[in-house]
C-alpha cells in the first residue's frame, strides 16, 4: 500500500511518514532511498482515537485520510494529489480488484503509483467494467513502459502494437491469434529486455450455460522461489538460462487442429533466444522470484545438458503446483495487468470454435522498471 502521509499497521495504529510505503506488513521509507526502513515515526493515535479507526485491511477510510491531511496541515491542491484507489485482494495467493479508477479518462501520477506498488504486491490487477477503446488500451499499457510490436500481423488496424486474441472467423480468416498462451508461460522472457506487464481488454467471453470459458491460471514466482529448498536455492544461485520464443510456438504449431505456420527465417530473427538469470530480484517488491518458465526456458546454462533437463523438469513442475496458482474468470470490460516478472499464466481452451472470445492485448517490456530512479519517481509520489 502507498501511504500519502499516513500509515497504518495490522493493529489499526497510525503513523506520521511522508512518502512511505507498506510491503508485506513491513513498513518502509522511500522519500531518501528506496526500501530503508523507517528511521523514525510518530504514533497518531489521538488522531484514530478522534475520527475513528480503519474498518478494513485493505485501504485507510476517507474520513480518517481527509482528518490526517488537516492535522498534517496539507493545502487542498495537495489533497488532490492523493490516490483514491482501493485493492480488495482475490486470494492470498495472487490478485486484487481495483476500483475508483475509469481507464477511459489519464490516469493521474498518484493513481498510477498507486497501480505500480498493488501490482508489485498482488501480481494480477483486475479492473472490472472497463469501457475503453484501442487508444485508451494503448496509452494505459505505454505508462507502464516500451509496448512490443507481435510477430503474428493480426493486430488492431492502426495499432501494430495491440494484438488481437480471438477463434473468431471473418471472411474466411481469422480476425485475431485463436490459440494465445495455452499453456504455462511467461511473456518476452525470450527478450533481452524481459517483459513486464501485460494489458489483456476481454471484449466477448465465451459462455456455456450461463458459465465464463476461457479462464486464466496464475502461478506466483515469489511464492514458488520460497518454496524452493535452500540446497537448490544455493546450488542454482549464480545460474543463468536460456530462452527461446520458437519453444512456444513450435509447441502450438505441433497441436492437433492448430492453424499456426512454423516461424519464417525472417521472424526468428527479431525472436532470438537470450539468456537471464535463474532467480531475479523482484523491483518492486524487493524479492527473489523463479524465472524459469516452462514455455520459453530450453537449458540451464551452468549446468550439463542431462542435470539441465532434470533440473528443469523439476521447477516447471514445483512452479505450478495449485497452492501457487489463481484462476482467473473473465468477464467482458474486464481489463487485467499483470506482472511477468513475478508470474507465470496458462489460458484455457475449454471453448468451441463457435463458441467465440475476443480479447486485445498490450505487451509491455520491462525498460523502465529496473531502473531505479524510475520506482523512486513513481512510487514516492514526488
Amino acid at each position: 500500500m502507498i501511504c500519502h502521509g499516513v500509515i497504518r499497521d495490522k493493529s489499526h495504529t497510525l503513523y506520521l511518514g511522508i512518502d512511505c510505503l507498506i510491503y508485506h506488513g513491513v513498513i518502509r521509507d522511500i522519500s531518501h532511498g528506496f526500501c530503508n526502513k523507517i528511521p523514525g515515526r510518530m504514533r497518531l493515535s489521538r488522531i484514530a482515537d478522534r475520527y475513528g479507526r480503519p474498518q478494513s485491511d485493505n485501504r485507510i477510510q476517507s474520513d480518517v485520510r481527509h482528518a490526517c491531511m488537516i492535522d498534517l496541515g496539507l493545502q487542498p491542491a495537495q489533497k488532490q494529489k492523493l490516490s483514491m484507489l482501493t485493492f480488495e485482494p482475490i486470494t492470498d495467493v495472487l490478485g486484487a480488484t481495483v476500483q475508483g479508477v475509469n481507464l477511459a479518462q489519464p490516469l493521474s501520477a498518484a493513481d498510477f503509483s498507486t497501480i505500480l506498488e498493488g501490482l508489485g504486491r498482488h501480481g494480477v490487477l483486475c479492473f472490472r467494467n472497463q469501457a475503453i477503446d484501442p487508444q485508451d488500451l494503448r496509452d494505459f499499457s505505454a505508462r507502464f513502459g516500451r509496448l512490443q510490436t507481435g510477430v503474428s500481423g493480426l493486430h488492431e488496424p492502426g495499432f501494430p502494437e495491440i494484438s488481437v486474441l480471438s477463434n473468431v472467423i471473418e471472411n474466411g480468416k481469422p480476425i485475431g491469434l485463436p490459440d494465445a498462451g495455452q499453456d504455462w508461460h511467461t511473456d518476452m522472457s525470450y527478450n533481452t529486455t524481459i517483459g513486464f506487464v501485460n494489458v489483456l481488454h476481454a471484449i466477448k467471453v465465451p459462455r456455456r450455460d450461463g458459465k465464463a470459458l476461457g479462464d486464466t491460471l496464475f502461478a506466483n514466482m515469489h511464492a514458488a522461489y520460497d518454496g524452493l529448498a535452500p540446497e537448490l536455492k544455493s546450488r542454482l544461485e549464480h545460474c543463468t538460462v536460456t530462452h527461446d520464443f520458437n519453444k512456444f510456438w513450435e509447441g502450438m504449431v505441433n497441436r492437433p487442429g492448430s492453424t499456426r505456420k512454423p516461424l519464417t527465417a525472417e521472424q526468428r530473427a527479431k525472436r532470438p533466444p537470450s539468456v537471464h538469470p535463474i532467480f531475479l530480484t523482484h523491483p518492486i517488491s524487493g524479492r527473489k522470484v523463479l524465472y524459469c518458465n516452462p514455455g520459453y526456458a530450453i537449458k540451464i546454462n551452468e549446468l550439463t545438458e542431462s542435470e539441465s533437463k532434470r533440473t528443469l523438469k523439476f521447477l516447471f513442475e514445483h512452479q505450478v503446483q495449485p497452492r501457487y496458482q489463481y484462476r482467473h474468470a473473465w468477464s467482458e470490460g474486464d481489463v487485467l495487468v499483470w506482472d511477468h516478472i513475478g508470474t507465470l499464466h496458462n489460458a484455457l481452451p475449454d471453448y468451441e470454435p463457435h463458441e467465440h472470445r475476443l480479447m486485445k492485448r498490450c505487451q509491455v517490456i520491462a525498460d523502465r522498471i529496473f531502473d531505479p530512479s524510475f520506482v523512486h519517481a513513481h512510487l514516492s509520489l514526488h
